[in-house]
Order: structure tokens, then C-alpha cells, then sequence
């Protein structure tokens, strides 16, 4: 029997009217504001004729310090894909969701709910968040540290995965001639008893069409690594080379075969921001034409927000770097990947602050290139060939404009070459990305978890990796 080839999976990061910090001012950039729903209305069903595996929406919990030189605002993400869910059929919806300052019941019920309304297309991206502003907002009076925050996150997932595991598949059976709704034997407590959580359950929402939403995660760093290995279905990650993404899918697939998870179960997407133009020069001149709209203020407070408030003002914009001008990374309790990125970035091209803010402007530290269709398709084939990715983040610096490009002119040269799907075959997210069903538990209050990487044993309510 031929072994079925293997395909890139491929998701739409929507931010703002593009990637880019300056596409809102961009003339091909859409005219809408970012609260209107038919401009994601739009892009969602582009996606969708595209035969995408998913789109994808941040979130931030504090508004920048940069709003009067780049565009802020953008809508709540679950709110926004409830919206979408009722005008497309096949897309998957991702939104992002922070375990710092929400709590694990209130969630699962929210996703259970997407699920069900999306008819099992709904992803879940898990961030912890980092922003000392974002504290602030919910009444913490001091930042979390990395391994907090992590700590916390661990926790939450487990209460969340236990939640969504705590009805059988077939716990309703609404037969009216008999009297009889639910199976109470297939509805049962959680008793979750942890160091942050303490929660009884069931969930009040039946199990959902994937069981749960599609796990994601986007953090890079040793604590990042070692949550997206244990709890992550897809993971976004950020690299400036080909070698950088390939030393991290390596170690990303070893550590989830060490929690007994087959690699294939993992998926690996770094973002791709790609300005695409019938030549090279005219991709160029797209991105020349971006960084000159671009405000240095912004690419400032974006890197202050990176290394957790430290001023880089002081320093002239054609001042040459040297990784002495950059805080410690293992010292940085915000974006730390992020962080252990630049400097590597730096200490490799010794850039000026100007270039270094230009190169960051783009993508916030994801890979970025100009090129034809046929550059863009070759770069993709050549990482997801070498090892080095399961597919891409589509990061477009320009909304619509961009991702019409790539859909129009890089997909057909990947179909070409057998590499991504003419049609919809799969009816679930979590079927599309080659994931098996989420294994139901014999009781949903059944045995512990394994322990956890730092050694920590939560009680019996926590659902077990695979579930």
C-alpha cells in the first residue's frame, strides 16, 4: 500500500490590515476599520475558498503606548470567532486565550460552546501573559515571573482538559418517550484540587464535536518548549533561519516523545511573513515602501515591551548593536524567546537600531522575505522538506492585499507539486491537522496525570496527556 504524501498545513495569522507595524497607512491596505466584521468576514472566506487549515487571532489585554503611531483596537477574539463561525462551513477558527487572569471553568465552557456552534472547528491558542500593563488591568500589583506564569498555565490546561473530558460522547440521549435526558453515570465531577485551582465540575456544556478545541501554542523558550511538548496539538513559533527553526523542531518533537506523545502529533508552524511580487523588485519595493511609513516609536515600545520595560531610547538609531546594549535574556521575565531571539539576531549582524527595528517591523521577529511566488514556494518546501517545519503561520505585511497574492500565485505552485489540498476532506480542526480523536476517558474523574516535567502532581481530577 503507497504511504499517503505528506502536506503543509497552513493557518492565516489576522492582525490588524496586516503585519507589517505600518500596513494600516499602506494604500493596498483595506480601507475598513478593525472593528468591522465584514473585513474578517472577508478574509475568513478567502481563507476558506483557499482550502486553509485555519485563521488565527492575538490577543492583548492592555492597550500599547504606541497608539498614535500604529493601529490598536482590534476586536475580542472569541466574541469575533462566534461571529465567523455562522459564515463559513469548512475554515478553522483559532483564537487566543491568556491563562494568566481567566479561569479554567469559565473557558472551557466558552470553547465547548465555539465548538459546538462551529461544528468542531474551533482551535484554542494558550498564551501566558507578560505585559506588566496587562497586570495592572486586572488588579495585580506586580508581574508574574516566566516559571510562575507557566506553572499556572500547566494547571489551568489540566483543569480545562478534565472539564471538556467530564461527559461521555454519549451522555445525552434525550429520549422523550422514556424521560430520560442525560445518563447521570455519564456526567461526573472533576474534584480538581491544585496550588491555583480548586474546582468541582462537570462542565455545564455536553462534550463537544472534537471532544476539545485544537490546542496551540506559541512560546519558544525552555519553559514554553517543555508546556507546548506536554499540552500543544500545533504550536506557532517565531525563527530568523532555517537552522533556528530546525534546531527547535527537532527538540520540540523529541520532548513530546518523552511525554509519550508520537512526533507526528505535534505540528510545528513558524510564521512566514512573506511581501510577494511578480519579481523580486517589486516585492522589494513593498517592503521599502512599508519601513518608510514606518515610526521608530513603535518599533521602540514593541522592543521596550520585549525585554520587559528596558529603555532603548538613549541609544542613536544608527548607533551599531552589540548584544551589551541588550538586557540578559534569562533575565527577562516577559517575552522571553522573543528576547533570546534578537539577541542571537544581533550578535550574528551587528545591525544598527534602525535596522533592527526594520527588521522586526515586519513580523515582530518571525521570518520575513521579498520575493516572487516561485521564491516564496521554494523557501516553504526547501523548511518543510529539511525538517524544519509541518507547515506555516501565513503572516501577510498587507491585508487583503497580500494574502491575495499568496493565494492566488504561491498555493497553485504548492498544489503543483503535491504539497497542499485541492478540497476539504476532514470535518473537524483537529481531524484537518492529522490529529486522531481525543481519547475518552473510562471516567472522566478517572486516574492521575502523569507528572509533570518539574515533578509537580496535580490531584485526580486532571485528564490524562492524550485526552
Amino acid at each position: 500500500m503507497q504511504a499517503m504524501t505528506r502536506k503543509l498545513h497552513l493557518n492565516l495569522f489576522i492582525n490588524g490590515r496586516g503585519h507589517h507595524e505600518a500596513a494600516w497607512r499602506h494604500p493596498a491596505a483595506t480601507p475598513r476599520a478593525l472593528t468591522d466584521l465584514a473585513y474578517y468576514r472577508e478574509l475568513a472566506l478567502k481563507a476558506e475558498a483557499a482550502k486553509l487549515d485555519s485563521i488565527f487571532f492575538a490577543d492583548h489585554l492592555a492597550l500599547a503606548d504606541d497608539l498614535d503611531h500604529a493601529a490598536r483596537g482590534e476586536l475580542e477574539p472569541l466574541t469575533l470567532i462566534a461571529a465567523l463561525a455562522a459564515s463559513t462551513r469548512h475554515i478553522g477558527l483559532i483564537a487566543t486565550a491568556s491563562t494568566s487572569y481567566g479561569e479554567p471553568f469559565n473557558l472551557a465552557r466558552q470553547f465547548a460552546s465555539l465548538d459546538h456552534l462551529s461544528g468542531g472547528r474551533v482551535g484554542w491558542n494558550i498564551v501566558t501573559s507578560w505585559m506588566a500593563a496587562a497586570a495592572a488591568n486586572f488588579g495585580r500589583t506586580g508581574q508574574d515571573t516566566q516559571a510562575e506564569r507557566y506553572a499556572r498555565a500547566d494547571e489551568f490546561v489540566a483543569v480545562a482538559r478534565a472539564l471538556w473530558n467530564s461527559w461521555a460522547p454519549d451522555a445525552v440521549r434525550d429520549d422523550r418517550a422514556g424521560g430520560i435526558y442525560a445518563r447521570r453515570d455519564g456526567v461526573r465531577a472533576i474534584a480538581h484540587h491544585g496550588p491555583h485551582f480548586d474546582v468541582e465540575g462537570p462542565l455545564n456544556v455536553p462534550r463537544s464535536p472534537q471532544g476539545r478545541p485544537l490546542l496551540v501554542q506559541a512560546g519558544s523558550s525552555e519553559d514554553g518548549r517543555r508546556f507546548a511538548a506536554r499540552h500543544a496539538d500545533a504550536v506557532f513559533t517565531a525563527h530568523l533561519s532555517k537552522q533556528s527553526a530546525t534546531a527547535f523542531y527537532g527538540d520540540l518533537k523529541k520532548q513530546a516523545g518523552a511525554f509519550g506523545r508520537p512526533p507526528e502529533q505535534i505540528v510545528v508552524l513558524p510564521g512566514l511573513s512573506a511581501a510577494i511580487g511578480s519579481t523580486e523588485t517589486e516585492a522589494r519595493r513593498v517592503l521599502e515602501e512599508l519601513n518608510a511609513l514606518a515610526h521608530p516609536s513603535v518599533g521602540l515600545e514593541r522592543l521596550k515591551n520585549r525585554f520587559g520595560g528596558h529603555d532603548f531610547s538613549h541609544l542613536p538609531l544608527d548607533h551599531p548593536l552589540t548584544v551589551d546594549d541588550l538586557p540578559d535574556p534569562k533575565a527577562v521575565e516577559a517575552s522571553r524567546s522573543r528576547a533570546e531571539a534578537i539577541v542571537a539576531h544581533v550578535a550574528a549582524t551587528r545591525p544598527t537600531l534602525r535596522q533592527l527595528l526594520a527588521s522586526l517591523a515586519g513580523a515582530r521577529g518571525h521570518f520575513t522575505m521579498a520575493g516572487t511566488p516561485e521564491q516564496i514556494a521554494d523557501l516553504m518546501i526547501d523548511w518543510f522538506e529539511g525538517g524544519a517545519a509541518d507547515g506555516f503561520n501565513i503572516m501577510p505585511p498587507v491585508l487583503p492585499d497580500q494574502f491575495d497574492r499568496f493565494a492566488d500565485n504561491v498555493l497553485p505552485l504548492l498544489r503543483r507539486r503535491g504539497l497542499f489540498r485541492e478540497e476539504y476532506e476532514e470535518e473537524t480542526l483537529r481531524a484537518r491537522y492529522g490529529l486522531p480523536p481525543v481519547p475518552i476517558s473510562p471516567s472522566p474523574s478517572g486516574s492521575p496525570c502523569p507528572p509533570r516535567a518539574d515533578g509537580v502532581q496535580f490531584s485526580r481530577g486532571e485528564a490524562a496527556v492524550g485526552a
